[in-house]
């Protein structure tokens, strides 16, 4: 996307000016016909359980009238009471307020109730599921698209944090918004369509300018996320494995994760001065992180985030509304998949149950868990929060980056920020709001759908023959379908919850070992001849029994047949290998490709030495650039190789079975972008996460949002 300038206008809600009086009531309001159309959802709702449920009688209808009013009455004073008890025992208690807390407030409603009778707590248990579901349902069908009721849940949710805002003065916060996977060129059409509302409206007033940043290699989001969190680039896949330990690192296990940030940090990450993470890779060193996989598994216990997330299951529009809305994704998600393939849409991936179950979780729990985290610490007055949305990525991953449900996916998102923009009316300090992305992704068949072997097998079948033969065991690389990537939220999550010394706790660490023995780290002592790992359509081959990294001469006096048979196959676009004299070489079809070595007085590009065709040719103008910086990044494979990119740089074929993907070059992938308010000016070019960065410090700091100390 060239940069967008929007056209002319004031500023209507991300100013400090747009925080006057006299608007925050108009913003806030509650509509008395909302209020209204609630009380008759609730009414009816009530009544169905009844006439349902053999255990609780009424005389009248009024009677039930009586009990809806009554339970909002009731509720109102004792929500937070059983939050603010549920945080304090620690995640028990937040399971505990999960399947109580709602019951206990619909036994006391129906027990207070004349004309009603109720044959003891069991009733009221089941009564209280049953009606909180059909609540859920009727205001979602009565309110689609609009967010007053969300926003009337998180106002009740957050009510508890104004007291103890954080906030000093009144200099803007910054909430920073990563809607993951985003290309520039999907965002670009779905501003045109108009299916942004939110985010079209900012840009069209003027209040925000839209940018496009350049990504590189690996275009993932731990890489991306190291340099835009902690301004570090030492992640070279999603996957990797690391010679010298003999270890196996997969970026969202937690325990990895925390590994990993341990390099990373400096202690001056972006959210270091008071700011939170929620919902990220890493943490940016922010003192507050919220379900952030590299602090998942700290060790310590943390009330506040049990309270935090207590507040949100107890009450009856936060957990249980997610709940009947994640079921209603995992059917959509059944019937999407099922269109797909009687419409024979290509090309397409198969979309297993675990997925489905997956998408649920990740694209309605988790978002709006994500939503009414971010929005708590607004009402505390945070100076920064950065949260990562995961909706899109995960499902363009299976149905494609510009299939319909993923674009909607995107409406979803779009409506989160015009909820925290609403929510930006009412707390302590002001806000300005910052969209990104972290990469973006790129359609095509998948290299097996192509060629009917994996990446793996191809390797072997070209070992075969070699010194060390081809049938030494591996490292088996995870599922190749793109669900450890999901499950990586799924299990920050379970590992929050392991930290707690209770049963709870217990059965989450137990859940957690179980998926994470999926994927085991190599033994120093029986190390296997060769691993294979993707990355979306990147591809790493590491050969753990040979010390240090393999220059391209070792490999071939090893395996005759793999470079050539690697760089010549039809479904790899380029191999980058280490020769003998330290260059890195790239490799192709047809051609070769010294990167960094100097003028050459026949075939040079760029200064580069090329002899017959230029394996780079197809991949743009940031190519070698890209490859040179990821050359020199830590544990890069003995062997890298990038799938090919058809003629028009549009499509790849990914080594995972995966429809949209990212993680090398070719199509969109490499297009990120950067929404930013109109008066703070970009300085420079947006070459790479750790140029966004900077970028983003400097704002805060000239926002007066971080410590002038270094």
């Amino acid at each position: 996307m060239a940069r967008v300038t929007p056209a002319s206008g004031r500023p209507e809600t991300l100013t400090p000016e747009s925080r006057s009086p006299a608007r925050r009531p108009r913003t806030l309001a509650i509509r008395p016909g909302l209020v209204l159309l609630v009380l008759l959802l609730d009414w009816a709702a009530l009544a169905l359980t009844i006439a349902v449920l053999p255990g609780i009688s009424a005389d009248a209808g009024w009677d039930v009238l009586l009990a809806a009013v009554l339970l909002g009455l009731v509720a109102a004073p004792l929500r937070p009471l059983l939050a603010a008890l549920a945080g304090t025992i620690g995640w028990a208690g937040v399971v505990c307020g999960w399947l109580l807390g709602q019951a206990l407030l619909v036994f006391a409603a129906l027990a207070l109730t004349p004309g009603i009778d109720v044959d003891g707590f069991g009733s009221a248990f089941l009564a209280s599921w049953i009606y909180s579901a059909v609540v859920s349902a009727g205001l979602w069908a009565v309110t689609a698209g609009d967010g007053t009721a969300v926003l009337g849940h998180l106002l009740r949710t957050t009510r508890g944090a104004r007291g103890t805002a954080t906030a000093t003065g009144t200099a803007p916060g910054v909430v920073m918004i990563q809607i993951d996977g985003l290309s520039a060129p999907v965002l670009e059409w779905s501003l045109r369509s108009g299916n942004l509302p939110t985010l079209g409206r900012w840009i069209r007033s003027g209040s925000h300018r839209a940018a496009e940043w350049h990504v590189g290699l690996p275009a993932t989001t731990p890489a991306s996320q190291a340099g835009l969190l902690h301004g570090a680039a030492q992640v070279p896949a999603f996957r990797w494995y690391e010679k010298d330990t003999g270890r196996l690192v997969v970026t969202n296990h937690p325990k990895d994760s925390a590994f990993v940030e341990a390099r990373l940090s400096d202690g001056r990450g972006l959210l270091a001065d008071g700011g939170v993470s929620v919902g990220n890779v890493f943490s940016g060193d922010a003192p507050t992180s919220r379900l952030t996989m590299s602090t998942a598994s700290a060790g310590r216990r943390d009330a506040g985030r049990a309270r935090e997330i207590s507040a949100y299951v107890v009450d009856p529009y936060g957990l249980t509304r997610s709940l009947v809305l994640t079921t209603a994704e995992m059917v959509k998600e059944m019937y999407q998949a099922r269109r797909q393939r009687v419409r024979g849409m290509e090309p397409r991936v198969r979309r297993a149950a675990a997925y489905v179950a997956l998408r649920g979780v990740t694209n309605v729990l988790l978002r709006d868990l994500n939503m009414t985290l971010v929005a708590e610490h607004m009402m505390r007055g945070a100076p920064a929060v950065y949260c990562d949305f995961v909706d899109y990525d995960e499902i363009a991953h299976h149905a494609g980056p510009t299939r319909p449900e993923s674009l909607a996916s995107l409406e979803g998102i779009d409506r989160v920020l015009g909820t925290l923009e609403l929510v930006a009316a009412g707390t302590p300090r002001p806000y300005r709001f910052v969209v990104l992305s972290d990469h973006g992704q790129s359609q095509g068949a998948t290299f097996r759908q192509r060629y009917g072997m994996t990446l793996e097998e191809l390797v072997r079948d070209l070992m075969d023959g070699g010194r060390d033969g081809a049938a030494a065991p591996r490292v088996p690389a995870g599922p190749s379908d793109g669900s450890g990537e999901q499950w990586g939220r799924v299990g920050t999550l379970l590992a929050e919850v392991g930290e707690e010394p209770t049963v709870t706790g217990r059965v989450g660490r137990g859940v957690l070992r179980r998926h994470e023995r999926r994927v085991p780290a190599a033994a120093a002592d029986g190390r296997p001849e060769v691993v294979v790992l993707a990355s979306g359509n990147l591809g790493t081959i590491y050969f753990p029994r040979r010390p240090g990294r393999l220059t391209a001469e070792e490999i071939e006096a090893l395996y005759p047949r793999l470079l050539s048979g690697l760089a010549r196959h039809p479904g790899i676009g380029f191999v980058l290998v280490r020769s003998r004299s330290g260059a890195a070489v790239v490799l192709g079809a047809d051609g070769r490709r010294e990167l960094g070595g100097g003028p050459a007085p026949d075939g040079a590009v760029d200064g580069d030495p090329v002899e017959g065709d230029d394996p780079l040719a197809r991949f743009g103008p940031h190519a070698a650039a890209d490859l040179r910086r990821y050359d020199a990044l830590p544990h890069v494979a003995d062997i890298v190789v990038n799938s090919r990119v058809d003629a028009a740089g549009a499509e790849v074929a990914a080594f995972e079975e995966l429809v949209g993907c990212h993680g090398g070059l070719g199509g969109w992938q490499g297009r990120a972008v950067l929404v930013h308010p109109a008066d703070w000016t970009v300085s420079g070019d947006l070459d790479g996460a750790g140029a966004v960065h900077r970028q983003l410090v400097t704002w805060l700091n000239e926002a007066g949002l971080r410590d002038a100390a270094p």
